[in-house]
């Protein structure tokens, strides 16, 4: 059973944790299929949705580490020199990374809690 406790821990969210970018065309993942039922779901089903939820995990922290990228690219190195239109487009800009930002956060926390739940569930019927 220490293996399950390490995917709870393995899923919860670390955004300022992922892997390192290649290149910086935030693509935002596509969240996995509905978690099984802890229910009914067997082993092998568990495992593969572990599979699947990590992977999304780790393309979730990808996307959000290009979307800092694109927040730092977007921070004027001297904003004391941008004109009032400048300065509006840049704050712009950025409040609306940010709002992407939290969004996709949002959005982990949420797929990665309902995987948990059931994966509790799973547990708590399959204890030996």
């Amino acid at each position: 059973m220490k293996s399950w406790k390490s995917l709870i821990i393995a899923l919860s969210v670390g955004a300022a944790f992922g892997a390192p970018l290649t290149h910086a065309d935030c693509t935002y993942p596509k969240s996995p299929d509905a978690a099984p039922d802890g229910n009914s779901a067997t082993l092998e089903q568990m495992i593969t949705a572990k599979k699947s939820f990590d992977q999304y995990n780790t393309d979730m922290n990808k996307y959000l580490d290009c979307i800092k990228l694109e927040m730092d690219a977007a921070t004027p190195a001297d904003p004391t020199k941008l004109t009032p239109e400048e300065k509006k487009k840049a704050d712009e800009q950025q409040k609306m990374l940010v709002q992407k930002n939290n969004a996709a956060v949002d959005e982990l926390q949420a797929v990665v809690a309902r995987f948990n739940e059931q994966l509790k569930i799973f547990k708590a019927k399959n204890k030996k």
